[in-house]
């Protein structure tokens, strides 16, 4: 029998979640809530219907796992831990600084009504979790090294259009060349946050917006621009429409360490992605673990995970002969 799937929130994220359902043929999209006008959301699956997020509840038992498709920085922390006590759920919370407290809301709801969530889903927080994970291990006498970019960063994104007078805005990380140099040569480089990165935001003000005070918020905004390079432009709508319409992203995760009586070798563990479309690879990314989220609701596991909690075998339909057949 197929995972019946619902979407929280039709934007990149949810109708990245749509497609990405077609990939994975164990799965088939039940329904799609909004906080809009159900009748002016159009989605691109037939026999679907959309739902006003006030008769969510009605959907408990019609739906496998939901997936959250809101912004992370005042969507989710209330969502999560809401909606964790209907459904199983997963989301994809990427701010790293408050994964914690994160976690500690949803478990709490989740347990206490037997659901199962999988929080901070994606590629980072998510895949490279894991990569710094086995580093890690692999590597202890070592250092950890992450750059992002270039691409666009949907959360970061979406938080400054949250700033009063913001119309519309798109911000950039950019890795500096010089520290990823350093890395890959294997020099150990200390590096501090603004060291690694610098941070283009191009924004569109709403008419009569104070251009300084929009530039303030932005570049002190905790967890988002406070510990970076932040550089802001600012752009006309027809620019914006123009030159910055495009979701690509990617990043490297490194680990470089020694082993050795003498700590005389060295090794550098590299991972990498080039995304042409962020929220279409990071909702694949959710399908796979919302798999796994059925597979252990199934199993009559409940609280919160995160991806280091699922066995990988959990993230594919195939059977473990299948994988140890094809994959080993």
């Amino acid at each position: 029998m197929n995972i019946k799937i619902g979407i929280l929130g039709y934007g990149n994220i949810g109708r990245g979640v749509e497609t990405a359902l077609w990939d994975n043929p164990d799965m088939e999209l039940a329904a799609v809530f909004t906080r809009r006008d159900p009748s002016q959301v159009k989605i691109l699956s037939e026999n679907v219907p959309v739902i006003s997020v006030s008769e969510i509840e009605a959907w408990k038992d019609k739906i496998d796992v939901l997936l959250l498709c809101g912004g992370s920085a005042t969507d989710l922390p209330q969502q999560t831990p809401f909606y964790a006590k209907m459904f199983n759920v997963v989301d994809t919370f990427d701010t790293h600084a408050r994964v914690p407290d994160h976690f500690t809301a949803v478990d709490r709801s989740a347990k206490e009504n037997g659901k199962i969530a999988i929080i901070s889903v994606g590629w980072d927080p998510g895949l490279f979790s894991l990569s710094r994970l086995y580093g890690n291990v692999i590597l202890p006498d070592g250092r950890d090294y992450t750059f992002w970019g270039k691409g666009v960063s949907q959360g970061h994104s979406d938080a400054i259009r949250r700033i009063k007078g913001v119309k519309n805005a798109k911000q950039y990380t950019c890795p500096v060349e010089s520290a990823m140099r350093a890395v890959r040569n294997g020099e150990n480089p200390e590096l501090t946050t603004r060291e690694k990165h610098i941070r283009e935001c191009f924004v569109v003000l709403e008419d009569g917006a104070d251009a300084a005070y929009v530039e303030k918020q932005i570049k002190m905004m905790p967890n988002y621009f406070a510990d970076y390079h932040t550089v802001v432009h600012f752009i006309s709508e027809e620019e914006f429409d123009r030159n910055h319409q495009g979701l690509a992203h990617g990043g490297f995760v490194f680990r470089s360490g020694n082993t050795g009586k003498e700590k005389e070798h060295k090794h550098i563990i590299e991972f990498s992605l080039k995304l042409d479309s962020n929220p279409e690879f990071t909702t694949h990314v959710m399908a796979a673990y919302a798999r796994a989220a059925a597979r252990m609701a199934r199993e009559g596991l409940t609280g919160c995970k995160t991806v280091f909690d699922i066995p990988p075998a959990y993230l594919s339909e195939k059977s473990g002969e299948e994988l140890r057949s094809s994959m080993l």
